[in-house]
């Protein structure tokens, strides 16, 4: 079975009470029993719900996975991971991660004496070096937010596995599309369901999937003891959503690919971040590992930061907004929006500029989105 078949039928099987299409909303925090943990596999929704079960056997067959649990968001997926963890524990984690993960690794779990430290997981020499201080985790995103960098997933874990290290991959960006991370080796993939498996702008959600079925039940006591459950009815629009990924994976990267060709002729801009650029450093990786390159695009202008913070508030169809991956194109200023809780001087050292704008094209006219663009920048 091929991905669109497995997003629009794996899992959404009609309903057996009524023959409904589509699977009904189950809108309930309780479920009644027979008798004391008698049941019919659900008592209590923060632990279980027919919703969460649709949705996880549909996004474990797209990610070409065994298990999944779903989760309120993507910073919960991640939380649920590194909850298995003890204090002493170790995390190597790229250095070029979204913003809010940051923030969890170094304001959260850090006070509970897990221990986080960085690889540029692009030097497979430092990955091997970093494995060697024995962490439980090795956490990245290929590609990543918002440099896009891209790393060799295959050779990483083919390194972590000679350590016993487990690999986790965020794959928000890529999606399983256009990149499947456990075939190439690792342990874990996440994602942001908010972004584009949802896709609409409408909903928070997020994802752990893996081939390991000993942690299914781990990661599922994650989400019923921290409560990192989402609502029935936030499972019930991803699944809505997933549905359409292919269609609209396909029309991002078409687009991502336009616009990145047309900024990198542009003269105020110094840098185009696009791993579907032959000019990209990790092209020739991202063409091995990857079927398609998404629809971000960032960009580094000749601005300063008041300039940048001028541009990124005068188009008309890229809203200005945090998020990415919805069908509407949305712009972002890294270092004052996604990434500020990251320090400048950290931000500075792995590369993300005060002119550094991140573009996440939607499905509209490409013609449209490139005049929204030369509209604006015409003026600098």
């Amino acid at each position: 079975m091929k991905f669109s078949t497995k997003a629009i039928h794996i899992g959404q099987e009609p309903d057996k009470e009524t023959g409904a299409v589509i699977p009904p909303i189950y809108m309930t925090s309780t479920y009644a029993q027979e008798a004391p943990n008698s049941h019919k596999g659900y008592d209590y929704t923060r632990a279980g719900n027919p919703n969460f079960t649709n949705l996880e056997a549909t996004l474990a067959s797209l990610e070409q996975g065994k298990v999944a649990t779903v989760y309120s968001s993507g910073i919960g997926a991640t939380t649920a991971l590194i909850s298995s963890l003890t204090h002493g524990d170790k995390v190597v984690i790229s250095n070029d991660l979204y913003g809010g993960t940051y923030r969890l690794f170094s304001r959260v779990f850090n006070q509970f004496g897990i221990t986080f430290s960085t690889v540029d997981t692009q030097d497979l020499t430092a990955v091997e070096e970093s494995l060697k201080s024995a962490p439980k985790f090795l956490f990245l995103e290929s590609p990543t937010n918002p440099l896009l960098r891209v790393s060799d997933i295959e050779a990483i874990t083919t390194l972590a596995k000679k350590h016993n290290v487990l690999t986790v991959v965020d794959n928000t960006f890529a999606t399983p599309y256009f990149q499947n991370p456990l075939t190439l080796g690792a342990d874990f993939v996440m994602h942001s369901t908010t972004k584009y498996i949802g896709g609409h702008s409408d909903v928070i959600g997020g994802v752990v999937v893996t081939n390991h079925l000993e942690w299914k039940e781990k990661l599922d006591f994650a989400r019923m003891a921290i409560g990192l459950n989402p609502s029935p009815f936030d499972n019930w629009m991803t699944t809505r959503g997933v549905k359409t990924l292919a269609l609209r994976m396909e029309k991002h990267g078409a687009n991502a690919l336009k616009v990145a060709e047309y900024f990198q002729n542009h003269s105020k801009v110094k840098k185009v971040y696009y791993p579907g650029l032959p000019s990209h450093p990790n092209y020739e990786i991202a063409k091995k590992q990857m079927s398609g390159y998404s629809g971000i695009v960032s960009v580094e202008f000749d601005l300063s930061f008041e300039e940048s913070m001028k541009v990124v508030s005068s188009f008309k169809l890229f809203t200005l907004a945090e998020s990415l991956g919805g069908v509407e194109s949305l712009v972002d200023h890294p270092a004052s929006m996604t990434h500020a809780s990251i320090p400048k001087e950290e931000r500075d050292k792995n590369g993300l500029s005060d002119g550094l704008i991140r573009f996440s094209c939607g499905i509209e006219d490409i013609e449209d989105l490139i005049e929204d663009i030369d509209s604006v920048l015409k003026n600098y």
